[in-house]
């Protein structure tokens, strides 16, 4: 199955720029539905972008105009391009793979395979 890992979270002032990457192995990226999720402390993960395979892509209300999500198959890697950050956007930010979808889901539980996080921090 698929393994991930992120990288690219860091601290970045109110209105910066941030671009998360998630390196996928065990198998392409390509075959799965891709998304990016993030979690404050005590509170529910939740959807941020997914990406499908035909180039489709969803987001959430609160992103939407300033994350891009997109995907490179031939560095088997997924992308998420944060601009103008706001400080509710600190959170540790999750890539995750599923193969069984062929639309863009943001639902944490439609997701089997995470990576370990990287943390984002807005001020």
């Amino acid at each position: 199955h698929v393994q991930l890992v992120e990288s690219g979270g860091g601290s970045v002032q109110v209105g910066g720029s941030l671009t998360l990457s998630c390196v996928a192995s065990g198998d392409t990226i390509g075959r799965h539905c891709m998304g990016w999720f993030r979690q404050i402390p005590d509170r529910e993960r939740e959807g941020v972008a997914g990406i499908e395979s035909d180039g489709s892509t969803s987001y959430a209300d609160s992103v939407k105009g300033r994350f891009t999500i997109s995907q490179d198959n031939a560095k088997n890697t997924l992308y998420l391009e944060m601009n103008n950050l706001k400080p509710e956007d600190t959170a540790m930010y999750y890539c995750a793979a599923d193969p069984r979808w062929w639309f863009p889901t943001l639902k944490p539980d439609e997701y089997n395979f995470w990576g370990q996080g990287t943390q984002v921090t807005v001020s």
